[in-house]
């Protein structure tokens, strides 16, 4: 059985207007080991479509194209991929060699494409470069060699996997007298080893160093004759051979993306730095919002003690009535509540409450507190002077020495004011007694209390201690009930489940904590009409990307149709093309978080020197958002050219100038 024989072959191109031309007409011809063919004839006889069929590069034809007795028409990917890599080599008119590559690189390409170890193809690729006489040309890139040596390389590669067949495309077609005589030694010298060599050709000087010349004109066979007898050598193996062939794997893929991206430097610099612009966007206003954010909690917890938690009781309002239908009085009740809710101390305190409360783990005691909240009712005087009081409260360890301008807290018969109060009373009011008047549960009581301090925080409100709200009320026959009390944590990382599981218990925070959470709703929901803003320039990027790799899939449409023909898949390909976008976006990840980083510590700079805090705070979590965000956005924008050059027509590409 004869290595290769093409049985009743029919080629047919489609032209416009449903015309069909016929590029081969009925061949049929077989071919042996140890042979070396010349494939003759004139432009357009249909001599290089014959080479594409035999090659693989071409399966749409009619009839049987048999290899040990295979019909490679009926090959599905993996077979012809197989045979592309393993049983047949190419060399070509114009070389075809990968100009980002070294030689070394260029001749073990059909070796990284079949996932072999970098040691072994590099030994390989040397001993075949080597045998050509280019060892010490190895690492040099094929716009530094003669074009003879270029063919030399070429040769190389179609040798290195050992393969049955040898496939040479007018092989001496761009070189001088003397080199063709070189190349055509070499390539004799494959057959005279046991390699089936068909050389396709017009030249007779070619042709008569061939031990067979079979003739084509108009697509058919009208010579096949016996040319320079062979004197053959037993075949030798090759190293290599040959174990089941692999696919590329994703660092081999890397690296190849990685020369062709060292190729284009300035280029892909541009590229990632211009897709890091809106990486940068993104992650500067996240780390904004964060910041401001911090900064705002930070203040607001500035006033109170972080191991206090204070924790009120929501107000039931029964009636359930539309506002519209409400009268007059019960319009002002649930305005009451509301307020209440807000501002806290809503409803009383149980003493069932306050056992579930401080059973509350990491809970050490509870503190047992008042407040009262009024527009326009309650008021302090001095003197002559009365100003209105927001609030009324009972002293307790949330207030912090910090926040004490002058003087001290209040003991028993005093009373602490804010500074707002103590600016519209006048000046040094420590030691001065004021007449505080309330209204509760329909009462009007009024008390007089000497000043012990001055507090800063906290607006028109006055402290005065339990016990003496206690005994105040105790004398106008009021029995005093807790409506605010105050959780003491063991420690103040341990605030947060606390206020966890006082909200599970039905509970609520101070108004502080509902200002804070509010405030951090707000700041959020800006932050993400920022980012989104922000990430629009995450369009511009994956455009520009887009269009770059476009422009490669167009740059190396030569370089694919070699990768085929070499035996890359479709997903070798598309591999390829996605691993540059991956690096793409890495390198422009990378450039934003860093240039973020930078910018933040020039920001961080200004902002502690003004306010004692870095406005902008990028997280772990932020820098990995921008990370993940640049890589999805560049392999998102690579499908399209990815699957474009991977589609490519091998026989098209190659034909590309």
């Amino acid at each position: 059985m004869a290595l290769l024989e093409l049985k009743n072959i029919i080629k047919k191109y489609k032209l416009a207007g449903n015309e069909e031309f016929v590029a081969l007409k009925n061949i049929n011809v077989s071919f042996d080991k140890g042979e070396l063919v010349s494939i003759i004839g004139e432009s357009g006889s249909g001599k290089s479509t014959m080479m594409n069929l035999i090659g693989g590069l071409d399966s749409d034809f009619e009839g049987e194209l048999l290899y040990k007795g295979k019909n490679i028409g009926a090959f599905k990917e993996a077979e012809l991929v197989s045979y592309h890599k393993e049983n047949i080599g190419f060399v070509f008119q114009s070389f075809n060699l990968i100009s980002h590559l070294n030689l070394l690189d260029n001749v073990a390409m059909a070796m990284t494409l079949s996932n072999v170890d970098g040691e072994t193809r590099n030994k390989r690729a040397l001993e075949v470069l080597t045998d050509m006489g280019l060892k010490d040309h190895v690492y040099k890139k094929p716009d530094q060699i003669s074009g003879g040596q270029k063919q030399r390389v070429a040769i190389a590669r179609a040798l290195v996997n050992d393969p049955d067949i040898i496939i040479a495309d007018e092989p001496t077609g761009a070189l001088d007298k003397e080199t063709t005589e070189q190349v055509l030694e070499i390539i004799k010298e494959i057959a005279v080893r046991g390699k089936l060599v068909i050389m396709v050709t017009h030249s007779d000087r070619v042709a008569a160093y061939s031990s067979r010349v079979v003739k084509i004109d108009n697509g058919e066979i009208v010579g096949d004759e016996v040319g320079q007898p062979l004197k053959h050598v037993e075949e030798q193996q090759a190293a290599t051979s040959h174990k089941k062939s692999k696919n590329l794997g994703f660092f081999a893929a890397m690296r190849l993306s990685l020369l062709n991206m060292k190729e284009k430097f300035s280029r892909n610099a541009l590229v990632a730095f211009g897709s890091s612009i809106g990486i940068m966007s993104v992650v500067l206003m996240l780390a904004l919002g964060n910041g401001v954010t911090g900064y705002v909690t930070d203040q607001m917890n500035s006033f109170v003690n972080p191991e206090v938690i204070e924790v009120n009781k929501p107000a039931e309002v029964e009636d359930d009535t539309p506002l519209e239908e409400m009268t007059m009085e019960q319009q002002q009740q649930a305005q009451q509540a509301q307020m209440m809710n807000v501002f806290g101390g809503s409803e009383p305190f149980t003493d069932s409450d306050i056992e579930k409360l401080s059973e509350i783990e990491h809970v050490e005691y509870v503190e047992k507190g008042f407040t009262l909240t009024a527009l326009g009712t309650n008021t302090v005087a001095y003197g002559d002077t009365e100003t209105m009081i927001m609030q009324f409260l009972s002293t307790s360890s949330n207030l912090i020495d910090s926040n004490l301008e002058e003087g001290s807290f209040p003991e028993s018969g005093e009373i602490l004011i804010t500074e707002t109060l103590a600016s519209a009373l006048g000046e040094d009011m420590i030691g001065r007694t004021i007449d505080v008047t309330i209204v509760f549960e329909g009462q009007t009581l009024t008390n007089s209390f000497e000043v012990s301090g001055i507090y800063t925080a906290g607006n028109n409100a006055v402290y005065v201690t339990y016990d003496d709200i206690d005994a105040w009320f105790s004398e106008e026959g009021i029995e005093l009930e807790p409506n605010v009390v105050y959780l003491h944590a063991d420690d103040a990382s341990n605030a947060e489940s606390i206020k966890e599981a006082i909200r599970d218990l039905g509970f609520r925070g101070s108004m502080q904590e509902a200002m804070i959470n509010m405030f951090t709703e707000m700041l959020d929901v800006l932050t993400l009409v920022l980012t989104g803003v922000a990430g629009i320039s995450l369009i511009v990027s994956a455009i520009m990307i887009l269009v770059v790799l476009n422009i490669s899939v167009v740059e190396r449409t030569k370089e694919i149709g070699v990768l085929k023909a070499l035996g890359a898949r479709l997903k070798d390909i598309r591999r390829i093309f996605v691993t540059e976008a991956f690096l793409l976006g890495v390198f422009g990840g990378l450039i934003g978080v860093g240039v973020s980083y930078l910018i933040g510590l020039v920001v961080n700079h200004f902002s502690n020197n003004a306010f004692d805090f870095s406005v902008i705070q990028i997280t772990l979590e932020y820098a990995l958002a921008g990370m993940i965000i640049s890589v999805a956005i560049s392999m998102l924008a690579s499908f399209l050219p990815a699957n474009k050059a991977a589609r490519l027509d091998p026989v098209e590409s190659l034909r590309r100038e």
